[in-house]
């Protein structure tokens, strides 16, 4: 088996980063899958580009609901491998695959049913719905694969082996970048499928990482054994613990994902290119967000592992160090968003009303970038103790008011589409301050599981 990896001891920059890089590198592999969609799609037209959009909205929601999976078992593995107990890592471990099948297969089903039903309610158009749709119902059949495919990196991350995962990840995005251009034109032998040829390509690379990760827990890639997991019983007060500490965060993500549910309404007002010209910006988002994510996961392993090998001095130096290296990294992306943000759009569109709306919501968006940066960090900070509802608490209220304001700046002192953008930066800037003068606290310090 692999020697864990433990991080109680030693240099905390170079920690960092030997977790964060794995995490990153597939996380940024995975951005350029979404990109590469996003790019394959636009040649088909901007309608194609803004049912990727929207369905971009539902995924969302689908990893906002794998959270509360992910963050309850990051927390109470990496507790129990900093207290030296792999056994206990083991059963936690087991439960919550047991959580993902049984959550994946129920929102598969769900999906697919009303996949036609959730285009419509985010006012695309007739057009948009029917391209969207396709695209949905064959995404939500890989979306059980999702849910353990996530929950399976979980288990492997919590107990500090950050690369393994890297294998299953990084072969599925290379093979879905591969597949896109030949599933969606219909070249060679495969079948044209257009914007469903996007998502197709989607659900065989989840397939495929779902294999490999099986493969790496039969060689014994883990310290703990997994072995039977299949077998094991459902306990019910095991899995309610997981939910339990992960139910905050993913409250918190499903609100954030609803209000786009409607944020989105208000862009389709303003027509096709709208839809089209946020999902460029929100991919050029991606750029911060990943890095935050990757740094974020290492933060939060960290903090888990050295609060249960009772070291919250330690753990509370490597969520500050974290949190530099996330400043450092945003601020270099807000300079690149800010002076030359028509250069980043004209990759991706050359429709002229498309380039000027997302040029305006990339170069707006530079403004927030360090701010979001600091709130995923600390979210990771305040999962790893198990103490999930300071990122609830500070987050929701400030994802509600999005609607109200957007709605405000765009209707009533009619700045229009950019409305929208200014909201997110506004409100991004209001979380992250708030978020961290209360870690500051450090009442997560005490925390008990």
């Amino acid at each position: 088996m692999a020697r864990v990896v433990t991080i109680t001891e030693g240099p905390i920059f170079p920690t960092i980063f030997r977790l964060a890089w794995p995490v990153l590198a597939s996380m940024l592999l995975e951005f350029m899958m979404s990109i590469a969609n996003y790019f394959w799609v636009g040649y088909l037209g901007t309608p194609e580009q803004d049912a990727v959009t929207t369905s971009m909205i539902v995924t969302w929601t689908i990893f906002a609901t794998i959270s509360i999976i992910i963050i309850g078992i990051t927390a109470l593995v990496s507790r129990a491998i900093g207290a030296n107990q792999p056994e206990q890592a083991a059963y936690v471990s087991k439960q919550g695959l047991l959580l993902a099948i049984g959550s994946g297969l129920f929102f598969s089903i769900l999906g697919i049913i009303f996949s036609s039903h959730l285009m419509s309610f985010m006012k695309a158009s007739p057009q948009v719905a029917a391209f969207g749709a396709s695209y949905l119902r064959i995404y939500f059949i890989g979306a059980a694969f999702f849910y353990v495919i996530d929950a399976l990196g979980a288990i492997f991350r919590a107990s500090g082996d950050t690369r393994s995962p890297m294998i299953p990840f990084v072969s599925a995005t290379v093979l879905n970048i591969v597949l896109d251009p030949f599933l969606i034109f219909g070249w060679g032998p495969f079948p044209k499928l257009g914007v469903a040829g996007a998502s197709t390509a989607t659900v065989i690379s989840l397939i495929t990482a779902l294999f490999i990760f099986l493969y790496l827990i039969k060689k014994g890639k883990l310290e703990f054994s997994l072995a039977g997991w299949y077998k094991t019983k459902p306990d019910f007060d095991a899995i309610l613990k997981i939910i339990k500490i992960g139910m905050p965060i993913s409250i918190q993500n499903i609100t954030f994902v609803f209000i786009y549910w409607f944020i989105i309404q208000i862009v389709h007002h303003y027509g096709d290119a709208a839809g089209a010209a946020m999902g460029i910006g929100n991919r050029m988002e991606a750029m911060s967000y990943l890095v935050a994510f990757g740094i974020s996961t290492a933060t939060s392993t960290m903090v888990g592992q050295n609060l249960g090998a009772k070291r919250p001095e330690r753990a509370e130096k490597c969520a500050m160090g974290a949190l530099g290296l996330i400043v450092i990294e945003t601020f270099i992306v807000s300079i690149v968003f800010i002076t030359i943000p028509g250069v980043i759009t004209s990759i991706f569109t050359s429709d002229p009303a498309v380039h000027k709306i997302a040029g305006d919501y990339v170069m707006i968006l530079g403004l927030s970038q360090v701010f979001m940066g600091i709130e995923i960090v600390l979210e990771g900070a305040f999962s790893g103790a198990g103490n999930t509802i300071p990122p609830m608490v500070v987050s929701i209220p400030w994802s509600i008011a999005r609607l109200p304001l957007a709605y405000f700046f765009c209707f009533v002192l009619d700045i229009g589409i950019n409305g929208i953008w200014w909201t997110l930066t506004i409100t991004s800037f209001f979380k992250a301050v708030i978020l961290f003068f209360w870690f500051r606290k450090g009442n997560w310090k005490n925390k008990m599981l």
